[in-house]
């Protein structure tokens, strides 16, 4: 047995020693390289009610059919599916994302070692489980997930508070194709080939086409080169400036023109996509370390919570939350077979639209529109010109001004969004306001005559969102809804660190974000008492 000596040294008033004494210090015995008789079983170095123990019990509990199918059989045996699952699930519940670094947890890390049955599968082989097996099947893991959720009483999918963010995608930031910038370059080849074949034509007396205002496909440029050239070879034609000009087009302008409608064709309705990852489309995120602005390439990340579990997401190529609720609300039907009878969320949502959707399929809306503050404020209220505080009389159809001029109804004109939907617009016009005092007070056009445009079914159910907001109710959910889905996208983004997607392409990145939702309802689940029990795991 190790030990060392301490020597104290005791001293009279004098300063003088007296006493020497030895005390010995007694170290605690190990050995590195012992055999044990009895090994320890590796689950005892767990405590009962871990993190670990917990997620174990809920992916006993999942039906992993679906991953199971995607397994051929014959040749060698394959890794336990349930097992990489875990695996997997309680990387990403410990903020690791990494394929290697759970390689090496497997080998070091006593939960990974326990959750693995000690087994090391390595990189490779959970990537490829991720990729392959995993990508297509985690979406319905996590709404197992949810209903577990539902049957512990965390959530009554009653209610979804709503929100979104711009997560960055995998994808180089220079790499950017722009819609616009596209079609210009397109409809500038068009005419310089026009041109050229049209000249070519004429010098070879070949029916003129009826050439439209509608951009020439490759397919039609390259059928009509060929024909041209076929009619030189034929009349031996030797204008060989003429020819060089027309073989051009067929070397050069042709594969430009196809090159451009690939672009064109993976764009689809987006403005832009990035050459290396194309399902993501160019945003400007609110992480701008340079403050300039500067669009990345991203997905538009949807969720809606419920006590700051997510019961539902969902990812979209377009920038606009606007036009993304109408399709997160009809996933999240499809998800449960059921729809929540209320909505919560902020004015980015709030349109004739989406209001339209949700009062017709009986959901009550808690939902901002983007005027919503500013009608609240004193001086807007008490504008006796702003069109809202006019007197409407709704059964002669007329407006009347502070002047006591009546506007006439005098038409109605349709408008279509972005999005496509179509609104009603009516409009209003008085008859003479040039020599009215208060002109200059109420309109500053130099016409005779004020024009205003309303929309009275916008208009009806900014009113009816305007009373639930305002009302008792609304005003609970308005004060829960930044603690909510906003509070969520913190946790993720910034205490667990998820601001950029590691994998590329819609279907592995919607994937990924799945098993970002799944861990943190896991999560969050432990910290509001999820416990394992005998054999089930019970709220």
């Amino acid at each position: 047995m190790s030990g060392s000596f301490v020597i104290f040294e005791v001293r009279n008033q004098n300063n003088t020693l007296t006493l020497t004494d030895m005390a010995k210090v007694i170290y605690k015995s190990y050995n590195q390289n012992d055999s044990l008789l009895f090994p320890h079983c590796i689950g005892d170095f767990i405590p009962e009610n871990d993190p670990v123990r917990v997620l174990d019990a809920i992916v006993e509990h999942l039906d992993i059919s679906a991953i199971e199918a995607t397994y051929k059989g014959g040749g060698a045996s394959s890794f336990a599916p349930r097992m990489l699952l875990k695996v997997i699930l309680y990387a990403y519940l410990q903020n690791i994302h990494s394929g290697r670094k759970m390689e090496a947890l497997l080998k070091r890390d006593v939960n990974f070692m326990w959750l693995s049955g000690m087994q090391r599968p390595d990189f490779n082989t959970i990537n490829l489980f991720r990729k392959n097996r995993l990508a297509d099947v985690m979406d319905d893991i996590f709404t197992q997930v949810v209903k577990m959720l539902v049957d512990a009483k965390f959530v009554s999918l009653e209610v979804q508070y709503i929100d979104g963010t711009k997560i960055e995608a995998n994808a180089n930031k220079y790499t950017f194709v722009w819609k616009k910038a596209t079609k210009t370059n397109q409809e500038k080849l068009d005419l310089k080939v026009k041109a050229i074949l049209r000249e070519a034509e004429s010098v070879l007396n070949m029916e003129l086409k009826d050439e439209s205002d509608n951009v020439m496909t490759a397919e039609e440029m390259q059928k009509r080169t060929d024909d041209i050239l076929a009619q030189m070879d034929e009349k031996g034609i030797s204008d060989k400036k003429l020819r060089k000009g027309v073989a051009k087009v067929k070397e050069e302008s042709v594969p430009k023109m196809k090159e451009y409608e690939e672009k064109l064709e993976i764009v689809g309705e987006r403005g832009s996509y990035s050459k290396t990852d194309k399902d993501a489309t160019f945003m400007r995120m609110k992480e701008d370390a340079m403050n300039n602005g500067q669009t990345k390439p991203g997905y538009n990340v949807q969720i809606a919570t419920e006590n700051q579990f997510i019961t539902n997401y969902g990812l979209y190529n377009q920038a606009n939350d606007q036009g993304t609720m109408i399709p997160f609300l009809e996933s999240f039907a499809d998800r449960y077979g059921m729809q929540s009878p209320t909505v919560c969320a902020d004015s980015g949502y709030g349109s004739e639209m989406n209001y339209e959707y949700m009062v017709s399929n009986q959901i009550t809306p808690f939902v901002k529109y983007n005027m919503f503050h500013a009608e609240m404020k004193r001086n807007r209220r008490n504008n006796p010109f702003l069109v809202e505080n006019m007197f409407y009389n709704n059964d002669l159809d007329f407006y009347v001004c502070p002047m006591g001029q009546h506007l006439e109804f005098i038409g109605t004109k349709k408008e279509i969004s972005d999005l496509g939907y179509v609104s009603t617009r009516s409009v209003y016009r008085s008859k003479d306001c040039s020599k009215c005092p208060l002109r200059s007070m109420c309109y500053t056009g130099q016409h005779k005559t004020r024009t205003i445009v309303v929309n009275h079914r916008n208009n009806e159910l900014r009113a009816m969102a305007r009373e639930l907001l305002t009302s008792e109710e609304g005003l609970k959910h308005r004060s829960k809804r930044p603690i909510e889905p906003e509070a969520v996208f913190g946790q993720i983004k910034y205490d667990n660190h998820f601001k950029r997607f590691n994998y590329r392409g819609k279907r592995l990145v919607k994937a990924e974000f799945a098993a970002i939702a799944v861990a943190h309802n896991i999560r969050k689940m432990i910290s509001k008492g999820y416990c394992v029990c005998s054999e089930v795991a019970v709220g």
